[in-house]
């Protein structure tokens, strides 16, 4: 063997053994956005399907006791009845009433103002107090109960839409007007508390410029759903979890 070659060949038996590089690891696929359109596809997870509303029910409650002795009331009951299927059938019941009428009024707190005309431009689920006089107590409260079964009875059919009441510097009122239910209570030069459900919109103000006054709202939604049978509640699961799988590719 050529010396060269040979001397080549001792070297390399020789020499310590070198590490391969190690191989690139794989890109990774950068992140991106869910589009809408998917997006608006999951949200059938969160809602109840119409199909299942049973009764959708709306119960406003306000309650004004004045320093003076004078109660003031007003409640609306709002319902809708979808057991039938296809149109709602829809029932109210608008009571009000004032008590201790001839007590005279409280006297209002000088030089105090307030405004909610701003309110009108807000949507949603509203509650605002605005109060310019002392020891006050105003409490605003919403509550929404969801349960399973069978509509309640309607209540006894109105002869009007709306209820008043109104006696010396003081008014009540509860009904549907124009689109909007409401309930409103007010007594001249003290304030003015509101209940309403509109559309887009539903809500409880109360603007108060006396003091020593107690006022209480109470805004309660009812949902109820009707209850299915077990395979009507597998066939919706299955239905479900099919378009939840849209777009996966096997």
């Amino acid at each position: 063997m050529h010396t060269a070659t040979w001397c080549l060949a001792l070297l390399l038996a020789g020499a310590p053994a070198v590490a391969a590089p190690p191989a690139s690891a794989p890109a990774r696929t950068p992140l991106s956005e869910i589009p809408d359109a998917e997006l608006g596809d999951m949200r059938g997870r969160y809602v109840v399907g119409n199909d299942l509303v049973a009764w959708f029910g709306v119960t406003m409650t306000s309650v004004w006791q004045t320093a003076s002795g004078q109660t003031l009331q007003g409640t609306l009951q709002l319902g809708m009845d979808f057991s039938a299927g296809g149109t709602p059938t829809l029932s109210f019941e608008p009571t009000v009433s004032i008590t201790a009428a001839d007590a005279p009024l409280p006297t209002a707190t000088a030089g105090a103002s307030v405004d909610a005309s701003g309110l009108a431009n807000v949507s949603g689920l509203v509650q605002s107090v605005q109060v310019a006089g002392d020891d006050n107590a105003v409490r605003n409260v919403t509550a929404l109960r969801v349960r399973e079964g069978a509509a309640p009875a309607p209540p006894a059919a109105q002869d009007a839409t709306s209820r008043t009441a109104s006696a010396a510097g003081m008014q009540a009122s509860a009904g549907v007007v124009d689109g909007v239910a409401q309930v409103r209570l007010q007594v001249d030069g003290q304030g003015l508390t509101t209940q309403w459900l509109r559309s887009g919109s539903a809500g409880q103000s109360v603007q108060l410029a006396a003091s020593g006054q107690q006022i209480h709202n109470q805004l309660q939604i009812d949902l109820v759903r009707q209850s299915l049978p077990a395979t009507a509640n597998l066939q919706r699961d299955v239905a479900q979890a099919i378009g939840l799988n849209r777009g996966v590719g096997i």
